[in-house]
């Protein structure tokens, strides 16, 4: 199953993809940097700032400022990861910046109920801008 992650909310669109995984299917996550999450930038980015600063440069929370790591590790923080199942299930899924040429004569789904038009909120901001805030800081 090939997932269009393209003005999706990050974590709804997760769950579906770890649901799938946990059951057996391989998921492909293309546009991982057009994912949305929901709330005001300023607090996200200084969430994501403040974990960031803890520890040092080898002792964590090491968080990746490569959009499709970035969810790919969103993604595992949803599965039994410490469990063989959740292992296994992490495997199947992998995460895509833009649509790889592999993928361009397949089928690519969108998940309606991640859409943000389901949203009532303008306040957003794209994994893509995340990463790229953490990166200048």
């Amino acid at each position: 199953m090939i997932i269009n992650a393209e003005n999706s909310i990050l974590g709804r669109m997760a769950t579906y993809a770890c649901k799938k995984a946990l059951l057996g299917e391989k998921i492909d996550i293309v546009n991982c940097e057009k994912a949305i999450i929901t709330g005001s930038k300023e607090e996200i980015v200084e969430k994501y700032r403040k974990r960031a600063e803890l520890g040092g440069p080898f002792k964590g929370p090491f968080i990746s400022r490569l959009p499709d790591k970035f969810v790919r590790r969103v993604i595992r923080g949803m599965l039994p990861y410490k469990q063989g199942k959740g292992r296994e299930a992490f495997k199947r899924i992998m995460c895509y910046v833009s649509v790889p040429n592999e993928f361009h004569d397949k089928k690519i789904e969108k998940i309606k109920e991640a859409d943000i038009s389901r949203v009532k909120s303008l306040k957003y901001t794209t994994v893509y801008e995340l990463c790229r805030a953490l990166r200048n800081k």
